[in-house]
């Protein structure tokens, strides 16, 4: 078939490049209903500890296209003045797997800011938050399933396991937050394996939150996250989406060169998140349209303070 095809290509001139990135740029349902995936330091930030599981791509029409699967928790310590989390994601595309699994702990400094913000509101606001991450990696490249004859590069697959450390910094107001992080600042330079080459990416995080007395139970979020890697376009999400008092949501964005964003949540039994997404590939992508959802439980009082 032609999508298959298209695909393997891809995932040759990927090996043939030599570069891992194991942790692609998330969908817009993971990265803003689980910051802490791409960002650590938001460990603990919410008001109770909070669970998430997602995975995009496992609808997709055609083999070889990408997946992805990520399990994680995080929560506070120390009367909110530290969070401690953990996680571990899973992408496939072609004939190349990655497995990483992280811990992570964060440090909080708290501010007093008088702000105009929703009784719903369930986020410590006035919290500047500095997180690092500690884990492994492993990366598997089956290229003998390619059938291809006489290239050295694709004689035997590739196995190695990467030590990654990551570090990241958050700051969130009630009416907006920022942040940095980058998953391995070690890059390739512990990897069992000489041949690959590791470049990390790093996220610039940004969001806003309008909100009005008037209409206190709507609140707009635009946002937006900019990913930088060595060798690879800049790629920006931006994105946008409307809540109703933690009961239902709906959203749009655009990712640059790839796709056009849709959403609808919804809040079950005050604890269950259910985030559902779909992402409209434009003409010149190979990859097609994927489905994603992700479910997230936060215990105590969970997403409802009603």
């Amino acid at each position: 078939m032609i999508f298959t095809k298209n695909i393997i290509a891809i995932a040759i001139i990927t090996i043939f490049a030599c570069k891992l990135n194991a942790q692609q740029t998330p969908t817009f349902s993971e990265y803003n209903y689980n910051p802490f995936i791409i960002n650590t330091a938001y460990a603990g930030l919410t008001e109770n500890p909070e669970f998430s599981l997602s995975n995009t791509g496992f609808f997709n029409q055609f083999e070889g296209s990408p997946r992805n699967f990520s399990f994680s928790g995080h929560g506070s310590i120390n009367r909110n003045k530290m969070g401690i989390g953990a996680g571990i994601m899973r992408d496939e595309i072609g004939v190349t797997t990655s497995t990483s699994f992280f811990a992570a702990y964060s440090y909080k400094i708290f501010f007093d800011f008088k702000s105009n913000r929703p009784y719903w509101q369930l986020y410590d606001a006035g919290v500047l938050s500095f997180g690092i991450t500690a884990g492994l990696q492993q990366y598997q490249s089956n290229l003998t399933q390619l059938g291809i004859i006489g290239d050295p590069k694709f004689a035997q697959d590739i196995n190695s396991t990467i030590p990654t450390i990551g570090l990241s910094f958050l700051f969130n107001h009630a009416s907006f937050y920022v942040g940095f992080s980058t998953p391995n600042v070690m890059g390739d330079s512990l990897a069992s394996d000489s041949d690959l080459v590791l470049n990390s990416p790093y996220y610039g995080y940004f969001g806003y939150r309008i909100y009005n007395n008037r209409f206190e139970d709507f609140m707009i979020k635009p946002n937006m996250l900019i990913k930088y890697e060595d060798g690879a376009p800049l790629q920006a999400d931006f994105n946008v989406a409307l809540s109703f008092k933690n009961k239902l949501e709906i959203g749009t964005g655009y990712r640059t060169s790839n796709s056009i964003n849709f959403l609808a949540g919804i809040y079950l039994f005050n604890n269950l998140r259910a985030i559902y997404n779909y992402n409209l590939a434009n003409k010149n992508s190979t990859l097609g349209n994927t489905h994603g959802l992700i479910l997230s439980i936060q215990l105590g009082d969970g997403y409802s303070l009603n």
